[in-house]
């Protein structure tokens, strides 16, 4: 999708400056080797109100002194893009909180400083997260004029009642406006949440949701099952009685009669939670299900990357202070507020790599898998256990010249599938590195 506006152009001109002094000192950004390639999240911290499910890092101000807030994510930006060495910004992703409610110059400014940091193509995903009551549609012209290419809008129910159960601030008839006029806006580049497993909701009314959803919507539909979380209210209500506990069968069920109504709608369910047809597919979600690396920018925003220099051959996860004010302050110190860094070990990694692989249709590929573990072949660690080869009887599983990969059925109960997998993986890492054969 061609970028509109000046604050695009903005963005194209740094990214050509860039380019252009990258170029005089013999770089080639844009054929990045996968170390010098990330994806990039950018977090805004604070909301209108708390919803009553969410246990997100956000924050209800008084005020929002955005300038500071913006100058920090434009400094951590650039600050954390070269202590990881990565060249290449493959997308951009605005979450929260809520971003919306950001101003569309404090987003041109990060993606131009992005852009003059490290190659961002121009036709790179770039996604805003957006609430239906922050984000009239001029403001949604605004967004698309400072770079944004790709919306992601919390609707989450067409059920007045529920979504004030959840605590929104939308009603079903502001969501469906929004998407009107996003879909006007960024046509084919929409996408939409819908919660299922709410206390005392019911498949029949549910699936109705689902189906007129696919009235109004675009191509990409999430669906998320709501997990109560403690510390929040809905969490509360249910702990005292006041509301029924969400039943998980009917939550099952709304889940596999959901994901056959969008099948059957053409949309194709390439992860366990998201849904595209035409080839909508979100490219940054992809990298995460891919283990490849992700810069996080913002308080409490989160990152895997492999830092340059001293101990830079090790993939670490780090977090961003938590507090907006207290990771400002950091920012301004030190250039960013990383709290935390965690190594990851290589059987983490591979860990990682198994169960965010397999949550994709197409799972894990034995050229996939070999970048990460070279030795170790796929077939090694899956293909003599007893215990798996039950699971590809049942056909929840495949394992073949392709790789390995959950089947249609299998997809849906992917977390008992990894109660058999991980250890197999445990164990057959173990056994390779005891052997007497040296790894490496």
């Amino acid at each position: 999708m061609a970028l509109p506006g000046a604050r695009a152009r903005g963005w194209a001109a740094a990214a050509k400056m860039a380019q252009r002094r990258r170029r005089a000192e013999g770089a080639s950004p844009s054929r990045a080797p996968r170390s010098q390639r990330a994806a990039l999240y950018v977090h805004w911290p604070y909301c209108e109100k708390r919803c009553s499910y969410c246990n997100f890092n956000k924050y209800i101000p008084r005020g929002v002194e955005e300038a500071a807030m913006r100058s920090c994510l434009v400094t951590e930006a650039q600050t954390l893009l070269q202590l990881s060495g990565v060249r290449r910004v493959d997308s951009v992703f605005f979450g929260g909180g809520t971003p919306s409610l950001a101003s569309p110059h404090t987003v041109a400014a990060v993606l131009e400083a992005v852009a003059q940091a490290a190659h961002l193509p121009a036709d790179s995903e770039v996604t805003l997260e957006v609430n239906p009551t922050s984000a009239p549609g001029s403001r949604l012209a605004a967004f698309g004029a400072a770079g944004v290419n790709r919306l992601s809008i919390g609707l989450q129910s067409l059920d007045d009642t529920e979504l004030r159960l959840l605590g929104r601030t939308h009603s079903a008839n502001d969501a469906l406006r929004t998407l009107a006029e996003a879909r006007h806006l960024f046509p084919g580049r929409v996408s939409v949440d819908l919660m299922l497993g709410l206390p005392a909701q019911q498949v029949g009314p549910w699936l109705g949701q689902l189906r007129e959803l696919l009235r109004h919507c675009d191509d990409h539909i999430s669906l998320y099952q709501l997990s109560l979380e403690r510390g929040t209210a809905l969490f509360t209500q249910v702990q005292q009685g006041t509301l029924p506990a969400p039943d998980p069968e009917l939550a099952a069920e709304m889940y596999q009669e959901g994901r056959a109504v969008l099948r059957e709608a053409g949309f194709r369910q390439y992860e366990v939670s998201n849904f595209a047809r035409n080839g909508a597919l979100s490219t940054h979600n992809w990298t995460y299900w891919q283990c490849g690396q992700y810069i996080g920018v913002g308080p409490g925003a989160h990152g895997r990357f492999m830092p340059q220099g001293v101990g830079g051959h090790i993939r670490e996860a780090r977090i961003q202070t938590l507090e907006p004010d207290n990771w400002m302050k950091e920012v301004m110190l030190f250039g960013h507020g990383t709290r935390k860094r965690v190594p990851l070990g290589e059987l983490e990694l591979l860990e990682e790599v198994l169960a965010m692989g397999l949550r994709t249709d197409v799972g894990i590929t034995h050229q996939h898998w070999q970048q990460f573990e070279p030795q170790l072949n796929l077939w090694d660690v899956f293909g003599a256990s007893t215990e798996v080869k039950v699971l590809l009887e049942q056909g929840l599983l495949l394992l073949d010249h392709r790789g390995l990969r959950c089947s249609w059925e299998g997809l849906a109960v992917l977390d008992s599938l990894l109660l058999t997998l991980l250890p197999r993986l445990q164990e057959s890492w173990l056994q390779s590195t005891s052997s007497p054969v040296p790894r490496g």
